[in-house]
């Protein structure tokens, strides 16, 4: 048995659709079918029951289920100390986090939890978003921190999964200041002359969030893209060495909004909030998560 193949099957279990499933594993549909029953051959029960639509679980499907979960977690941590990882407590939790928010949010909210709740030892996943919303459906880790916009937002609809509002994060259009801190670029730009512009790739989460901003910005926006990457940390040290305009998370600027380095593009209208959520997986507990969450429930909005 290979372990691509239980990860396969806990994206089905997730989404209730070959079809999708295939998408998220970047697999054509029929690859991805045989890929599952493979697993069912190679357990000797049929794990999914065909005759329904969405996909359903079969008896047999669902115990795999919970067993598979604490499989893939327990090779995955095998294989990280194996590549010579210091080991980190038992009751370590693990938790997928977008880059951006590994950098920004994460460690002054790690601050304040730890502060009430008392140390905790975390082992984090950075990774793009759509990375990190895998690892966290196979399995591959306790938490997973992510951003959360009603028109881009995360899939987590099953039962199984509980959902906690941390924050609000909001993208916004920065530029390097001038000496006397006026900004070297102002939107809307013309068409005469377009701001240089320093956009996020296709793939990005926050490519999405520009494309909102720019849609709905309160005048015709006139743009030359320069430059793409897929982290706001790239595109901040592009807008500092005065490349361009980008827009970044107002978390992520915080000290060079302090030292007047950046300054906004715009006063107003060209901005997005996204909410910042923290999932877990019901069926996955141990005692260190479950108290840690208890805590979290005691304090913050749910979804």
């Amino acid at each position: 048995m290979e372990t691509r193949w239980l990860e396969d099957f806990l994206v089905l279990a997730d989404t209730g659709s070959f079809t999708r499933s295939a998408e998220v594993r970047h697999l054509t549909q029929p690859a991805f079918s045989r890929r599952i029953k493979s697993l069912e051959s190679w357990f000797g029960a049929d794990l999914i029951d065909r005759t329904t639509y969405p996909t359903k679980l079969t008896a047999a499907g669902e115990l795999l289920r919970e067993q598979a979960v604490q499989m893939l977690a327990q090779i995955n941590s095998t294989r990280a100390q194996l590549r010579g990882l210091q080991p980190l407590p038992a009751g370590t939790l693990s938790l997928a986090v977008p880059h951006t928010l590994s950098f920004s949010f994460f460690p002054k909210w790690l601050t304040r939890m730890e502060q009430g709740f008392g140390p905790l030892s975390c082992r984090l996943q950075a990774s793009n978003v759509h990375d990190a919303l895998l690892a966290f459906v196979e399995g591959g880790c306790d938490l997973l921190m992510c951003y959360h916009h009603p028109k881009q937002p995360v899939e987590l609809t099953d039962p199984r999964y509980s959902g906690l509002r941390l924050g609000v994060e909001t993208l916004r259009p920065y530029v390097r200041s001038n000496p006397d801190h006026s900004p070297s670029h102002a939107l809307p730009g013309s068409a005469a002359q377009p701001l240089p512009f320093l956009g996020y790739a296709s793939n990005a989460y926050f490519r999405l969030m520009t494309d909102l901003i720019l849609e709905a910005a309160p005048a015709p926006t006139f743009l030359s893209l320069r430059y793409e990457t897929d982290m706001a940390e790239g595109l901040k040290n592009m807008v500092l060495e005065g490349h361009g305009v980008a827009f970044l998370p107002t978390g992520s600027v915080q000290n060079e909004l302090r030292t007047k380095q950046l300054v906004l593009a715009a006063a107003q209208g060209w901005s997005v909030d996204m909410e910042v959520r923290l999932y877990r997986d019901n069926k996955r507990s141990r005692p260190e998560l479950d108290a840690f969450w208890d805590y979290l429930v005691a304090s913050t909005q749910p979804v």
